[in-house]
């Protein structure tokens, strides 16, 4: 099996996500658009693809062009039936995709949060799992709407936190992946973050927090990543 992380930024990348992958012998590669036009192969190639997160926001395509190219392949990733799976900004994108509205929340989620999943989420092979509830790690100031015929699957009390579109491609807004050092670069790194520091998030307090929470979280993320693997191969 090979397997495509579309990485948006160095400290963004698929964290223990990357543990799940090689654990299964699978083939794990990286590939960042906003230093390189092209993947290393054609991405129809690939048996599963995953977009991750990043500080840019879904509608920067003047500042960032290459958002518009990555939203054109994951559609049509998304219509090959290529599985997917999407975290916050790559959420974002693949909803929009698949043809929902991203736009700024009414208020930044950062820090540790409540999530609730669906009725719908009961039968689902990612997200099922989770139920009925659990802490997520959240750090977003954008959300996505449902695409057209995608099924919810998440909420949190501000927005749509996961979704299934078709059989293959899910979304998820919260970052199941991120490792240990990622989130205590993205705390030490918060004033570079507008939202962050409108927000008034505490660093010390969300670094505490965080250290008490990311070893179980990270095992969530393990877990959630496996189980996508295992519906590609399903």
């Amino acid at each position: 099996m090979e397997v495509l992380a579309i990485v948006h930024q160095p400290d963004a990348g698929p964290g223990v996500f990357a543990d799940a992958i090689r654990a299964t012998g699978a083939r794990l590669q990286e590939w960042m658009p906003p230093r390189d036009p092209a993947p290393p192969q054609d991405v129809a190639d690939y048996d599963a693809v995953i977009a991750l997160g990043g500080a840019m926001h879904a509608d920067q395509e003047r500042q960032h062009a290459w958002l518009a190219d990555e939203k054109r392949m994951l559609a049509e990733l998304v219509q090959a039936g290529v599985p997917v799976l999407g975290v916050c900004l790559g959420a974002q994108l693949l909803a929009e995709a698949a043809g929902a509205e991203v736009r700024r929340a009414p208020a930044p989620e950062i820090g540790w949060l409540a999530v609730e999943t669906t009725a719908e989420a009961a039968g689902d092979p990612l997200i099922g799992a989770l139920a009925p509830r659990f802490q997520a790690l959240q750090w977003h100031s954008y959300e996505f709407l449902l695409p057209p015929g995608a099924t919810p699957l998440a909420r949190s009390e501000r927005c749509l936190q996961a979704f299934r579109a078709g059989t293959a491609a899910w979304g998820i807004q919260f970052h199941a992946e991120v490792a240990a050092l990622d989130l205590e670069h993205w705390i030490d790194d918060y004033r570079s973050d507008p939202d962050a520091v409108a927000s008034g998030i505490d660093p010390e307090a969300l670094g505490a927090e965080s250290r008490e929470a990311i070893a179980a979280w990270n095992e969530l993320g393990r877990g959630l990543c496996a189980r996508f693997l295992d519906a590609t191969r399903g």
